[in-house]
């Protein structure tokens, strides 16, 4: 089983253009939104790639970015690309 991991991009004075990838394989709902949720908290605005099989997560991802202001930029069969913006979007009505 892969491990799931997360973690911020390294501090630097440049602007942040890397992807913070979220490892969710293996994990079923609610864990992967709950792991993208806490990548988003300890490391804020940027772009998180989410790695996610649970067939769950399809419909459970795009509700959590909805809610969260964030951008869904990508929904694949086993990935998905988010854009958190410095000031959250409101929620999609």
């Amino acid at each position: 089983m892969v491990q799931p991991r997360y973690g911020p991009a390294p501090m630097t004075s440049e602007p942040r253009n890397s992807c913070t990838i979220v490892d969710a394989r293996g994990l079923r709902c609610p864990l992967p939104a709950l792991r993208l949720a806490r990548a988003v908290r300890d490391g804020g605005a940027g772009s998180y790639s989410l790695l996610a099989d649970d067939p769950a997560a399809q419909a459970d991802i795009p509700a959590l970015c909805g809610e969260r202001g964030w951008r869904l930029l990508l929904a694949g069969q086993a990935e998905f690309t988010v854009e958190v913006p410095a000031a959250p979007l409101p929620p999609a009505v």
